[in-house]
């Protein structure tokens, strides 16, 4: 059976809603959407780039304590509040997924708190040197 486990940031909207920052399934990794909150003291940025900068910092806090790096994400959602202010953000996320390439889908939609701007979501796989899955036992 595929070893599940959960990774919290702290931040509160984690215990207030009932989720976890991110889930470890197997060689799976889920992380939930991201915004632009600096979790140590629940802070965000008016910009929207500097919000997108500081969700790839909390995703790849996640990524790394799953045991991965934003070069293992195979999939990106991008969320915004408004449809403009997407391509502002393209620099930041080029230099961090031009040489990824994951495959990505960006939503125009209504975030949580209208303070957000952008929220970023990915799934990545473990590298196979930090995933092995336990053989079934022979009986």
């Amino acid at each position: 059976m595929a070893e599940r486990r959960t990774i919290l940031s702290g931040s509160t909207f984690e215990e207030q809603i009932g989720y976890a920052r991110a889930v470890v399934d197997g060689d799976r990794v889920y992380v939930s959407g991201t915004t632009g909150f600096d979790y140590a003291t629940m802070t965000i940025a008016e910009d929207v780039v500097a919000q997108a900068e500081q969700a790839l910092r909390n995703i790849e806090a996640a990524l790394h304590e799953a045991g991965c790096a934003l070069a293992d994400v195979v999939r990106v959602r991008y969320l915004l509040s408004e449809r403009d202010d997407f391509e502002p953000c393209w620099p930041v996320l080029r230099r961090h997924f031009g040489p990824v390439r994951p495959a990505a889908t960006m939503l125009v939609c209504g975030l949580a708190d209208p303070r957000m701007k952008i929220e970023i979501e990915v799934d990545a796989r473990l590298p196979a040197r930090r995933y092995s899955p336990s053989l079934p036992s022979s009986s």
